[in-house]
């Protein structure tokens, strides 16, 4: 492509801003001027892409209308306050937070399972990425999904901690340390209980059914992306003492009847998977060993359900930062340019 775009990355000292940085130059996004955006504390700060230095700016006092295309990673407050400037100044804006995902003028989009949403980004000029959790799932699902429909889906999340970003990194490796010197006094601040050697049953604050936000987000965001308001979804998210990369433990109940075979077929076939299910010590895929920093979703112990006719299993791992975050916003990025600006 010999167009070129100007970007901008709003949050780009976070951990997923420094891998969307880290993508646009594996990726070679054709960049005119890049523009890395974050708080004051960070401006005059060096990001390094496609072999040029860019200067961190401002977001606060940045013109909008300099660029085509937004990439956030700040946070909802942030996402609330500036996404909307960068709109109407002309740009687009794909946001990687919670804050439009359930608006229904703004397309919510995993390529891989819904790219023809992306049309729809003229109403607002934003596009919305959704959960790391939601969109592995969503990328091993789908295919099943079209091949013979589900009813249900059951699904218990193990999530790394940098999803709860640089800081919640930082505790689990302090706590370990710590522990691990035969120190018990260990601080805790990111997370309600300690982290290291331990698991959290909770992501995101409780709503009033007894759910966590996390959970209901990845109800929220399947019925909206396959279109389908009559799948039903019974997640349990949980934190687990993990660096990178989310794991899930998901049971399926189809429309008909497949077998493990035919569900492995599919998988191998599908883009963005990997099938990773040799029956044997070590024969799948787990967060640390193979996702991290792989575009894939993997997909292994793949069994038909013992106690249902029409149910199968699946373990599915995929990098949070990377194939959660970072890389689905630029994957959208490269289906905008190519087929609508």
């Amino acid at each position: 492509m010999s167009k070129k775009f100007d970007v901008c990355v709003v949050g780009v000292t976070g951990a997923v801003g420094e891998t969307i940085i880290s993508i646009l130059e594996q990726r070679n996004f054709p960049i005119n001027n890049l523009y890395p955006l974050a708080s004051a504390n960070s401006t005059g700060k060096k990001v390094f892409c496609q072999s040029k230095s860019w200067t961190v700016q401002d977001l606060s006092t940045f013109d909008f209308s300099k660029v085509q295309i937004g990439l956030f990673s700040a946070g909802g407050s942030i996402s609330e306050k500036y996404a909307p400037i960068a709109a109407e100044s002309g740009c687009v804006v794909i946001d990687n937070t919670a804050h439009f995902r359930r608006d229904k003028d703004i397309p919510l989009v995993v390529p891989e399972v819904n790219a023809h949403a992306i049309a729809d980004y003229t109403k607002r000029n934003i596009i919305a990425n959704p959960n790391c959790s939601t969109i592995q799932m969503l990328v091993a699902l789908k295919p099943i999904y079209d091949m013979v429909g589900i009813k249900r889906i059951n699904v218990a999340t193990y999530q790394a901690v940098s999803g709860s970003g640089k800081k919640a990194i930082s505790e689990l490796i302090d706590q370990t340390t710590k522990l691990l010197s035969g120190n018990t006094e260990v601080d805790v601040e990111v997370y309600p209980k300690q982290i290291a050697f331990n698991i959290i049953p909770h992501i995101d604050v409780f709503q009033d059914n007894g759910y966590t936000k996390e959970e209901m987000k990845m109800v929220w965001e399947t019925q909206k992306i396959f279109e389908d308001e009559d799948i039903l979804i019974n997640p349990t998210a949980v934190r687990v003492p993990v660096i990178y990369g989310h794991s899930e433990a998901i049971n399926i109940e189809t429309v008909r009847k497949i077998t493990a075979a035919e569900a492995t077929n599919i998988l191998s076939k599908a883009n963005g998977v990997t099938v990773m299910d040799n029956r044997e010590d070590g024969g799948y895929a787990t967060p640390f060993v193979e996702a991290t920093n792989h575009d894939d979703t993997f997909v292994s112990r793949i069994r038909e359900d013992i106690s249902c006719e029409k149910s199968l299993n699946l373990w599915v791992v995929s990098d949070n930062i990377r194939k959660g975050a970072a890389l689905n916003t630029v994957q959208i990025a490269e289906i905008l340019i190519e087929e609508y600006l």
